[in-house]
């Protein structure tokens, strides 16, 4: 027999966790299984090396490293290797000619390979050096940027209604999705199966288009739905009605909208002469992101319309107001948050 460890129980408990787990390397489960056999006290170092399938110096190694260092000592020491002479060079070099230059032949961007032929040397030190320095040249995104010079004080008025709205006012984010396109398949749909994502024919028959206009209550998550064959001032003027009248009567009423033509016609004045109860508020121009009805036609895009069959507009209209009804059954509002990414560039 050998002397026995005494185990505090964390100990015991992390080191049951390491011996247990499946993800673990093989290496940590068999450290693991050393100590607490060890600590057990029935058994023999020659009798736990038989078991764990290594050699008695092996387990005499990680008795003696547990004893003065506990748990920390179970970790792998990896002397690593000697950096090459000239590395931090070789990856600025690297970096400078990744952010500013372009290959030779055109291109607008270099590979890991175009890259370590021009400087002469491995691609996959190339790839190491974008990798530390998070560079993916490969990859692209875009943006707009908003020309509005008020841009800030709209969009803080915005935000201020999601994140402090008035009391005992609603406020609602309104907009349209135009040109929806009720697309019926001319080939048979293949249903999902295993190994096999469903197939769409590539051709379909267009029945035509609806646009379908959307009001979001910030507070319950729950939308007002309207669909409509034309796109004009007229049909929004007669959604912001329908709008008014679900709400109790003389109730302070915020809707934000985007900068749309329609939004902005005479008749949109005079329906709001005569509602003096409501107030509309415009997103900055280019920033329609800042409208959380946005969010939601997306996710009505992604569950209905991309995928949907549709055999007329009045059976695409007659899905849509379908799915808003189910939707409101579970509705809830769009947790609304800010993250300055200009504090994580520095």
């Amino acid at each position: 027999m050998t002397d026995r460890i005494i185990l505090s129980p964390p100990e015991r408990r992390v080191l049951k966790e390491m011996s247990r787990s499946r993800s673990a390397r093989n290496e940590d489960v068999r450290r693991a299984n050393i100590i607490l056999r060890i600590a057990r006290g029935t058994e023999s170092l020659r009798e736990i090396s038989r078991c764990e399938r290594c050699s008695i110096n092996t387990v005499r190694l990680w008795r003696d490293r547990f004893v003065s260092e506990r748990l920390t000592g179970l970790w792998s020491r990896h002397r690593g290797r000697m950096s090459d002479p000239g590395s931090e060079q070789i990856g600025a070099r690297i970096i400078d000619w990744t952010l500013h230059r372009k290959p030779a032949d055109g291109s607008t961007h270099w590979s890991s390979r175009k890259l370590a032929a021009q400087l002469e040397i491995n691609h996959t030190r190339v790839t190491r050096v974008w990798a530390r320095a998070g560079l993916q040249p490969h990859r692209r995104r875009h943006y707009m940027k908003s020309d509005d010079p008020k841009f800030q004080k709209k969009a803080s008025g915005i935000i201020g209604l999601y994140l402090r709205p008035p009391a005992h006012a609603a406020v609602f984010c309104v907009d349209e999705k135009s040109a929806i396109q009720a697309l019926d398949r001319l080939d048979p749909v293949l249903p999902l199966s295993p190994g096999r994502a469903e197939r769409h024919g590539f051709e379909y028959f267009r029945h035509g288009t609806l646009s379908l206009y959307a009001a979001l209550n910030t507070a319950t998550g729950e939308v007002i739905g309207k669909t409509a064959s034309r796109h004009t001032s007229a049909e929004f003027v007669s959604f912001l009605d329908q709008v008014v009248a679900s709400v109790a009567p003389r109730k302070q009423i915020h809707i934000i909208a985007d900068n749309l033509s329609a939004h902005k016609t005479q008749a949109v004045t005079a329906f709001l002469s005569d509602h003096a109860n409501v107030h509309l508020y415009f997103t900055p121009t280019y920033s329609s992101w800042l409208n959380q009805v946005e969010i939601w036609f997306s996710k009505i895009q992604r569950d209905l319309i991309a995928r949907g069959i549709f055999t007329s507009k009045a059976d695409l209209a007659r899905k849509i107001m379908r799915y808003i009804r189910h939707y409101n059954k579970a509705a809830l509002p769009f947790k609304w948050t800010y993250r300055n990414t200009a504090k994580r560039i520095r």
